[in-house]
């Protein structure tokens, strides 16, 4: 373990301000307790994440229990969406992969719905332990091996098109100085922007890449092993990428990343400079983004965002031996 520069004010698991059971119309819930098989007797709502979509472990009468997501179309479009999306993503996972399978599909009326199995666990504790980041960090393993190549059937866009916007970002940081303290960061904006620009030489691949892996996407089991869950976002990349990004949190919390890379097998072999360019694409976008507008359904995202932006610097300044 390192000393951790600061643990992170967000309560973690407790930060999405989610649709419940009852705010879904009567239509949906009946088609739900139609999916399910049973009438639900319970919602639990998930408080972890940052999106306001419905997201609740219902528990039936004949004791079954199940994972359902939903969100209406044209009051939560993007979300809706990204329902859709995940749906299709989880229904082209090969057998193996450590992720909650998708039981079914539907829509109803103006709402997507997703029922997908119920995995007894938890997230990852914060700050990590040891315990829950090799768990975790297997199963990106295991996953990154049935998933190379990402199945053809989510259509996946590649690493250097999805983050083509990134590298920009580092032009808007010196006009963000009047917000925040970048006193650590201006000296060496030029080397972290040309950093970032270089991205695309060493992020391209056809491995599926997750690129949202940190504690809130993850559930640990009681038997040690781990699982990931919302299956979003993922894009065809390095394999290596994930297990970078997921070591942001942890490196804040406190423990040596840089000793896990060099010893995991998906990062042993990576040249550190690679491993500097997605820590420098990452800490542009997280120092923007901190300032933009907090979204009413989503109070604690900015500073979940500023925590991880120190952090990303914090560690990327450490490996270049930046001040």
């Amino acid at each position: 373990m390192t000393e951790a520069f600061t643990l992170s004010p967000v309560p973690y698991g407790a930060t999405a301000r989610r649709l419940t059971w009852p705010h879904l119309p009567r239509a949906v819930r009946a088609r739900v307790e139609q999916r399910c098989g049973s009438p639900v007797v319970d919602a639990a709502s998930q408080g972890a994440g940052f999106t306001p979509g419905f997201a609740s472990v219902l528990t039936c009468a004949d004791g079954s229990r199940h994972f359902v997501k939903a969100a209406a179309v044209k009051a939560q479009r993007a979300f809706a969406e990204a329902y859709r999306v995940e749906a299709r993503n989880l229904a082209a996972l090969p057998p193996g992969v450590p992720a909650a399978a998708l039981r079914w599909t539907d829509e109803v009326d103006d709402w997507v719905v997703l029922g997908i199995e119920h995995v007894e666990g938890r997230t990852a504790e914060r700050p990590w332990t040891p315990d829950d980041l090799e768990a975790v960090l297997d199963a990106v393993e295991v996953a990154t091996g049935l998933l190379t190549p990402a199945p053809a059937a989510m259509r996946l866009a590649t690493f250097e098109r999805e983050f083509a916007d990134w590298p920009a970002e580092w032009a808007r940081v010196p006009g963000l100085a009047h917000l925040a303290d970048l006193d650590h960061v201006l000296p060496h904006v030029e080397e972290a922007a040309a950093l970032a620009a270089r991205f695309a030489e060493v992020c391209g691949g056809t491995s599926l890449v997750h690129t949202d892996l940190r504690d809130d996407n993850v559930l640990v089991l009681a038997d040690g092993t781990a699982r990931i869950v919302d299956w979003n976002w993922p894009v065809a990349g390095a394999p290596w990428i994930d297990t970078v990004l997921l070591l942001i949190g942890p490196y804040g919390d406190g423990i040596d990343a840089d000793a896990v890379l060099a010893r995991r097998a998906l990062t042993r072999d990576v040249p550190a400079e690679a491993v500097d360019i997605v820590l420098a694409l990452v800490a542009g976008y997280f120092l923007t983004i901190r300032h933009a507008p907090v979204p009413p359904t989503s109070p604690w995202l900015r500073q979940h965002q500023a925590w991880f932006a120190e952090a990303t610097w914090s560690w990327l300044a450490a490996r270049r031996g930046w001040s």
